[in-house]
């Protein structure tokens, strides 16, 4: 028995090993997976984009100040003269804070009072806020312990005051939701899409269909219409579900966010009809779909920031249509943007979508005879 046991058993390892396909599927993705993760799902904050605003010439804020320029997690971009240029670069992400002292400040150290540091920070990415914030109090709280080291019996020299923009509360629910309109309209378009041409094959009716009178890009058309319906209305369940569930406040109009909704579902119907294709069978439209969401909600900025992730991995997320309708989401949802604020992001998507759907229309006509 324990023969032919072994034997079943080496029998099964060959037959999985000579096929190329079943190679591939045990090889490539976990270590393409590996590596991107390993790459790209970092929290470390480093070289955070800083805005200093400091008013005061004195010494203890030129201390406090250099603390923060000489800290490796941020970046001084920007010195500012006053606190009216904060708002404008937090609005266009050039800055994800801004530190503001006051005139006043080293003076009311010297009197024995406390100096309010004001710190405005871009909201709009909950978990990123949250951790810089984190260092922010780190660097503060080592600064006044020694402050109060050097003169005893003064209370906390620098006080901290936090505001957070677009977040008031930091609820990471807030970063979160939104960002599921957009992974879970591309797995639904994805899997409808991909599963298409690859359950005609598998069933044995492609043949069947290649000899009605429909032309190639009329079966196209009627392979990537479910999958744009039901994508955009899977986003279109997920708002709503998200406003009047989760309370998520609803900044800007839904016909802000469409516009974009369609052109991203497009560019995901493409990489669909791409992987059924290239799919004889189910199991293998499914692997496809699996392979590319995963590297695709990683290197999107969903859950982690693309500012940390190294530079080759932030040039390979220009080619993600996943990355720009993220951003678009967030912004209706937080900010209200119009549609007037999305042109960066909607000619990427434009053409990632007539990139794929053209690659897409290619493969099938090649792939039918």
């Amino acid at each position: 028995m324990g023969h032919r046991l072994l034997a079943l058993i080496v029998k099964e390892f060959l037959a999985l090993f000579r096929d190329r396909n079943s190679r591939m599927a045990v090889i490539v993705p976990p270590i393409l997976q590996l590596l991107i993760f390993s790459y790209a799902a970092t929290f470390d904050l480093e070289r955070a984009p800083l805005a200093i605003c400091n008013e005061d010439s004195g010494e203890f804020s030129r201390e406090l100040i250099g603390r923060f320029e000489r800290s490796p997690a941020f970046e001084v971009v920007a010195y500012l003269r006053s606190d009216a240029e904060i708002k404008p670069l937090v609005d266009r992400k050039d800055v994800l804070l801004a530190l503001h002292v006051g005139r006043q400040c080293s003076a009311n150290v010297a009197q024995g009072e406390g100096c309010p540091v004001q710190v405005a920070i871009d909201g709009r990415n909950s978990n990123t806020a949250m951790l810089a914030l984190n260092y922010v109090r780190s660097i503060v709280t080592d600064f006044n312990a020694e402050q109060i080291e050097q003169t005893a019996g003064v209370r906390l020299p620098a006080q901290l005051a936090m505001q957070a923009w677009f977040n008031p509360n930091l609820e990471s629910r807030w970063f979160i939701v939104p960002g599921i309109v957009a992974l879970l309209a591309m797995v639904v378009t994805l899997v409808v899409t991909a599963l298409s041409v690859a359950r005609e094959r598998e069933a044995g009716t492609f043949d069947q269909l290649l000899v009605t009178p429909l032309r190639p890009w009329e079966i196209m058309i009627g392979k990537a219409m479910p999958g744009l319906i039901v994508g955009v209305g899977e986003a279109t369940f997920i708002v709503a579900v998200a406003v009047a569930w989760f309370k998520i406040p609803l900044v800007g109009s839904m016909l802000s966010l469409y516009p974009a909704l369609i052109v991203y579902v497009l560019s995901i119907i493409g990489v669909g009809l791409m992987i059924s294709s290239f799919s004889n069978t189910l199991q293998q439209a499914l692997l496809g779909s699996f392979l590319f969401i995963v590297p695709a909600v990683t290197l999107s900025g969903f859950s982690t920031p693309i500012a940390n992730m190294p530079e080759f991995m932030q040039t390979l997320t220009y080619l993600n249509p996943m990355r720009y309708f993220l951003t678009v989401v967030r912004r209706v949802f937080l900010e209200g943007a119009g549609l007037e604020y999305f042109w960066h992001e909607l000619w990427p998507m434009t053409l990632i979508a007539a990139a794929t759907l053209a690659l897409a229309t290619w493969l099938f006509r090649h792939r039918m005879y």
